[in-house]
């Protein structure tokens, strides 16, 4: 009989108790049975939200409405519930799924355990579990009569049934507690059933027999109820169980309990594997919204070309290497001076091998912090140190199944170098703050602009992780040893920076050709990509106007084509000395010294202040 008319009223049919139907989509009362307007105290039950009478652990609730659409029935007493008044309630709740009208619906039983408790205190028995708590019969005699009189009815219950005297003697045992447990009643029958299946907890500690809720029944005269321990097997296995231990009287003397319980192992490992598949689930979907960020910030940063340029022997060599080194994946180590286009080549790399369809993370150390380099590259958990407010993956891991690109590796401090060396040996991370391991799958590719004998020997590049790195070397020449492939790249510099632009590509004359040809280059294609874009600016008419800024003249330059590092430190500071002359000290922006040294503003603020360059300089 249900509480108003409404179209649901039949779903109800059957029902008894406190019985609801809910629909999952909206959380609203469809139809409710007189005893649950009652149990929950509001008339006007149908029509409202369930949410308001969940006390707490609404999370819980959700854990158990996956578990019955999954088993299409189930039970818990893990719900909090409450009344319309605020009042706590002690139920147990079960609930079927159910689909109607082509909706999602839950049939929801709520099993009042107060009133079970006053029912046991009227009639002093237990009661024991089957589909739910049932009314036990009233102790007809003592446990030689029970035993006697109501063996088939023990026998037949699915539940573990046993009964301890005031002393902890084992009185009786039923075959589904025999089964469960593979002890006899010959093993248990007149011995302290405690010290047989009760003497230790999950993690070992002993359990003595005074703290046991089972003793304490017929000790204090009370019904323990405890949804989580564990019972020992005879094989020294254990088994989680919840179980209701009730004191039992003979007349007015207290004799002892009987204890009935359930093997719940099955549904807490269920429980368990849905816990760690939703935490799986939450660490995808924070791992796929780190990886988005990522690649929206690699998409802004502006790039001056995306093939890899050229027609000289040292081009085509690079090439042949890619296409013999990306199908597999082998650790990649590229060597250049700044600006020849070692992300270009890694970038190549990638996209030519298996792992293409996920991301090329790109690492760059120098433009961070060296106190964020750690969490940068190994992630955190919130709370690792002071302003790390979310738990985040590093670099490593967003790289998972992908590529890590890491830019000047000499950049990393020397002491976390061997914490990446044993990750990426080891093929697992520990996020800071955390002590659980992660694996990692990814392939790496990592590239320096320095004298890596130089960087081992002061200390700032370890020697097994250059030689963990070196497995396939590759070498990019600077722009000054392959002129011939200035022409090709000028074309295709300008005829991208023009579509920028909206521009008409101006001709690049013989004369300018040749002036591109004979300068030095210290800062290679990044250079070249600057010089272009300030002609295709500066050209008024349809001849490209070459305008190269450089405090030192290519004629001053070594003829050797070899320059130490001192020399090209030097060509380094010049050069963005002269960038920033010619941005008049801006460093970001679109007109900023980074936009025309085609690098980000946190680089060049790095390169600024390693270098040591103030506003005085320029």
């Amino acid at each position: 009989m249900q509480t108003t008319d409404s179209p649901h009223d039949s779903l109800l049919a059957g029902a008894f108790g406190p019985t609801l139907v809910i629909d999952l989509a909206q959380d609203r009362i469809l139809a409710a049975t007189p005893e649950a307007v009652a149990l929950l105290g509001d008339p006007a039950l149908v029509g409202t939200h369930f949410a308001r009478f969940i006390a707490s652990g609404l999370d819980t609730f959700v854990v158990f409405i996956a578990e019955v659409q999954h088993r299409k029935t189930a039970w818990t007493r893990r719900v909090s519930l409450q009344n319309a008044g605020g009042d706590p309630l002690l139920c147990e709740v079960t609930g079927r799924a159910l689909r109607h009208d082509g909706r999602d619906m839950l049939l929801l039983h709520a099993l009042d355990l107060g009133a079970l408790d006053r029912h046991a205190a009227e009639v002093a028995a237990g009661n024991f579990y089957q589909g739910g708590l049932m009314e036990w019969q009233r102790a007809q005699s003592f446990f030689a009569d029970l035993e006697r009189e109501n063996q088939l009815i023990l026998n037949a219950a699915g539940e573990g049934i046993y009964g301890v005297n005031a002393d902890g003697k084992t009185t009786f045992v039923n075959r589904a507690a025999q089964e469960m447990l593979g002890w006899t009643t010959d093993d248990l029958l007149g011995h302290d059933i405690h010290a047989k299946i009760h003497h230790h907890h999950l993690n070992g500690d002993r359990y003595p027999s005074h703290e046991c809720p089972i003793y304490q029944s017929f000790r204090f005269e009370q019904v323990n109820r405890i949804e989580d321990e564990v019972f020992w097997r005879k094989d020294g296995k254990p088994i989680r169980v919840e179980y209701v231990s009730t004191p039992i009287y003979d007349g007015p003397q207290l004799v002892g309990a009987v204890v009935i319980f359930r093997d719940i192992t099955e549904r807490w490992e269920n429980e368990r594997k849905l816990r760690e598949a939703m935490e799986q689930v939450a660490a995808l979907r924070d791992q796929l919204e780190e990886e988005n960020a990522y690649l929206q910030e690699a998409i802004s940063i502006e790039r001056a070309h995306h093939d890899i340029i050229g027609r000289s022997d040292a081009i085509r060599r690079i090439i042949t290497q890619i296409e013999l080194v990306a199908p597999t994946d082998t650790t990649v180590f590229i060597r250049g001076e700044s600006g020849v286009g070692k992300s270009l080549v890694a970038s190549a790399i990638h996209k030519a091998s298996p792992r293409k369809r996920r991301p090329m993370i790109h690492f760059k150390a120098g433009a961070i912090t060296p106190e964020k380099v750690e969490s940068e590259l190994f992630g955190q958990m919130r709370g690792a140190f002071e302003g790390a407010l979310k738990d985040r993956p590093g670099k490593l891991e967003l790289a998972h199944g992908g590529t890590l690109f890491i830019e000047e590796i000499a950049d990393i401090p020397v002491e976390l170098q061997g914490h990446l060396l044993d990750a990426l040996q080891n093929r697992q991370v520990v996020r800071l703050g955390d002590d659980r391991t992660r694996s990692l799958d990814l392939r790496v590719i990592a590239s320096t602009n320095r004298d890596v004998d130089r960087e081992v020997q002061a200390g700032r590049l370890r020697q097994d992780l250059l030689l963990h790195l070196g497995v396939f070397p590759i070498l990019c020449p600077p722009l000054r040893d392959r002129p011939e492939d200035i022409p090709i790249l000028t074309a295709h510099l300008l005829r991208l920076v023009c579509k920028r632009l909206g521009r008409k590509v101006p001709v690049v004359t013989e004369g300018a050709m040749r002036k591109l040809q004979h300068y030095h280059w210290p800062g290679n294609v990044r250079e070249l990509a600057n010089v272009i874009e300030r002609g295709a600016i500066v050209s008024q008419a349809d001849k490209l106007q070459i305008e190269i800024q450089s405090q030192i003249a290519p004629g001053a330059l070594p003829k050797s084509t070899l320059l130490t590092e001192a020399e090209v430190e030097h060509l380094r500071r010049a050069n963005i000395i002269a960038c920033m002359k010619e941005a008049g000290g801006r460093v970001s922006g679109a007109q900023g010294a980074a936009a025309l040294l085609g690098i980000k503003p946190t680089t060049l603020y790095s390169r600024l202040k390693k270098l040591g360059l103030k506003e005085d300089d320029w």
